[in-house]
């Protein structure tokens, strides 16, 4: 039976920091095919795994608030997201779950997409687990020129007129859709153009259901436990 794939949106995040080390390790100990996590790069050009371009203003160290575009590689070491737990470099989690899992990477600040494409490249735990994705159209198209060997996907809130058209422009290989605004038409019409189709971020079961009658190509969720959960007992029946 056809199983869209299980895409953890940051990790299991009700049991752990998001786009933390743990947070992905328990999202892979559940069975996720993939895992999706959020970068910036610090003012030494380190890139590192975070949702905000600031860190937490609620943190007791000297460095809340602060932007990571601001903070070197040595600074941001000491910013802890829990207790004991730090934010990881994107290296950090190339070398423990590459190997094992599809990795998704939203490039969330600007002009960084170089440095990101320097490291897989470069990177062998890398090599054919890694896909790129921006809201910004321009980083992907940017990017997929620096590392074409690394697949990459746009985000898009809203109904386009013409989505195959977004991801021609972007030369992008996968649309990452806002569940809401998904439909047979739109799916069928990416697939027609050799895109793929992940609908984000969707965490109830009966829309599961819907995407997967749809084929829609992945679902990225805040749920990966239960979606593996429901995967599973489709492909039983």
């Amino acid at each position: 039976m056809f199983a869209p794939e299980a895409i953890a949106h940051r990790g299991v995040r009700d049991r752990y920091p998001e786009n933390s080390l743990p947070a992905f390790q328990a999202a892979i100990d559940a069975g996720a095919d993939a895992i999706e996590l959020d970068v910036h790069a610090t003012r030494d050009g380190v890139i590192v795994v975070h949702h905000d371009a600031a860190l937490s203003a609620e943190s007791r160290s000297p460095h809340a608030g602060r932007a990571i575009a601001a903070l070197d590689l040595s600074e941001l070491a000491d910013f802890e997201i829990a207790p004991g737990i730090a934010i990881p470099t994107l290296e950090e989690v190339l070398q423990a779950l590459a190997p094992s899992t599809r990795i998704y990477i939203e490039i969330k600040a600007p002009a960084i997409e170089a440095l990101v494409a320097e490291l897989l490249v470069q990177s062998p735990a890398s090599r054919g687990r890694c896909a790129v994705h921006s809201f910004d159209h321009r980083i992907a198209r940017r990017f997929g020129g620096l590392a074409s060997s690394v697949p990459t996907g746009i985000l898009e809130v809203g109904y386009p007129v013409d989505p195959p058209s977004l991801l021609r422009a972007a030369n992008a290989r996968d649309l990452w859709q806002q569940y809401e605004f998904i439909d047979r038409e739109l799916i069928t019409g990416i697939h027609a153009a050799g895109g793929r189709v992940i609908a984000w971020t969707c965490n109830d079961v009966a829309e599961w259901e819907q995407l997967r009658e749809m084929r829609v190509d992945g679902i990225c969720t805040d749920r990966i436990e239960a979606n593996v959960a429901w995967l599973r007992e489709e492909k039983a029946t």
